[in-house]
């Protein structure tokens, strides 16, 4: 079993290339070239759980209580623990938070799009809602009268200011409303997932959940400015399992307004998964349709105290795999409660946006060639450039002055991007053989330690 087949549990599935159907509107066919040359996004979940360190949402079903509940076994009566889960927005009241920096490193890091959780399954909305007070502007949360309150609005407009595009996460659960988990009904307890009933057996409770939906939809396409991305989840909410959100109706009026709006129900296939998302996971051969890896800095999509954040090297080699294979990369930080990003997911944005100034163009706006990624080689391409990357895995990773690229197209010049000197071009010495295209690294990239990784282009 290889690393990309080992998917951590609470991690969804995703779609295959065969349950992909391209869109018809050329404005979206536009969109998804658009979308494949970004490569980097920035994923953010937070809400009232980070408070805790707790995963998000995930705790409250009891189906999923084998993984979610792992460490926090202070309250050991499962309903009280809902009850205390759902009295988090009570104390939450992030007083540091500061869009504007978010938005000044995200933006100096080389993210190019912004994914963030207006609302996670857990109902709790991080924007100005009117369906329910359950949000971040509700009179039970304290942080609803400071300037900031609206969170999604200041996020969005910070972030848009800087040039990032917007992609809003929605999740199409939602376990507060009595709409969704109505109380005391079937299979209420011990709850799961889906529905406290069926909606087959109940459809004007449904028919209120699925209104409900729409309006919340509605309300982020209408007053939050441009949304370039609408981002769904909660797969197991879909036709196929019973229960059917009409989400045609709801993109159909969202793209009245929006018309360039992609839409990504991810794991659910057809007309409105317009990307494919991987979790945690990289897809062992290419896919030839649009996709984006979801991946984490640390080993958590919510924030967790003392998290372990991945270094540049496990970063680098993250984001080249992924866009040799045509992929885009959404890395995911959890924000603290009090509103600040953690010091270890700053230290990963700035360090790997210090890489992108030196070796973005390997990366920003190419398209995957072949071999894509073959011994520990990624190719992508950009015009009638191609660019090959190595990344070394530790900084003692053995290196030789010869290198065979499994690379077989006539070439007339192969040059080192950045290098020791990090700003210029060296020209190497290469020769084209059956084996390859054997290169000769200059006696200074030997010396000392390994670096992150060789980028070389090829013409």
């Amino acid at each position: 079993m290889s690393e990309h087949d080992v998917v951590q549990k609470g991690v969804h599935n995703y779609s295959q290339e065969d349950s992909y159907v391209k869109p018809q509107d050329p404005l979206l066919l536009e969109r998804l070239e658009w979308f494949q040359d970004q490569k980097l996004g920035l994923m953010m979940h937070w809400g009232p759980y980070s408070q805790l360190g707790l995963v998000e949402s995930w705790a409250l079903s009891d189906a999923d209580a084998d993984w979610s509940r792992v460490g926090y076994d202070w309250e050991p009566d499962a309903e009280e623990f809902k009850r205390q889960y759902f009295d988090l927005n009570k104390t939450f009241n992030p007083l540091r938070f500061q869009p504007e920096v978010w938005a000044d490193l995200a933006a100096k890091s080389g993210f190019k799009y912004l994914i963030f959780t207006t609302k996670h399954h857990d109902g709790f909305c991080m924007w100005d809602t009117n369906t329910t007070q359950y949000k971040i502007t509700g009179s039970d949360c304290p942080f609803h009268r400071h300037k900031y309150a609206d969170i999604c609005r200041e996020v969005f407009d910070a972030f848009r200011d800087r040039g990032i595009a917007i992609a809003a996460y929605f999740s199409k659960a939602d376990w507060h409303t009595p709409y969704y988990w109505a109380p005391g009904m079937e299979r209420s307890n011990p709850t799961w997932r889906g529905p406290s009933y069926k909606p087959s057996e109940y459809p004007w409770l449904w028919d209120k959940f699925v209104e409900f939906t729409h309006e919340q939809i509605m309300e982020l396409m209408t007053r939050y400015g441009r949304i370039d991305i609408l981002w769904l989840d909660a797969g197991w909410v879909c036709p196929q399992a019973g229960q059917d959100i009409r989400l045609g109706e709801v993109i159909e009026k969202a793209r009245k307004v929006q018309p360039w709006l992609l839409a990504v129900d991810r794991t659910v296939g057809g007309p409105h998964e317009n990307y494919v998302t991987p979790e945690q996971t990289i897809p062992v051969e290419p896919l030839h349709i649009p996709w984006e890896s979801c991946v984490t800095m640390g080993t958590s999509f919510s924030f967790g105290y003392e998290d372990e954040y991945k270094s540049l090297r496990q970063l680098v080699k993250l984001l080249v795999e992924i866009v040799a294979k045509g992929g885009n990369l959404a890395l995911n930080v959890g924000p603290q409660p009090d509103g600040r990003l953690p010091k270890g997911a700053v230290r990963c944005m700035t360090e790997l946006g210090e890489w992108l100034k030196i070796y973005g163009e390997s990366i920003y706006g190419t398209r995957p060639v072949a071999p894509y990624f073959k011994d520990n080689w990624a190719f992508t391409k950009k015009d009638e450039v191609v660019y090959a990357t190595y990344v070394y895995s530790t900084k003692d990773s053995p290196r030789s002055q010869w290198y065979t690229i499994p690379y077989h197209n006539r070439l007339t010049k192969v040059e080192l991007l950045g290098g020791t000197s990090k700003l210029t071009t060296t020209s190497l010495h290469f020769e084209q053989t059956d084996e390859g295209l054997k290169v000769q690294l200059p006696q200074e990239e030997l010396q000392g330690e390994a670096p992150v990784a060789h980028v070389l282009k090829l013409t």
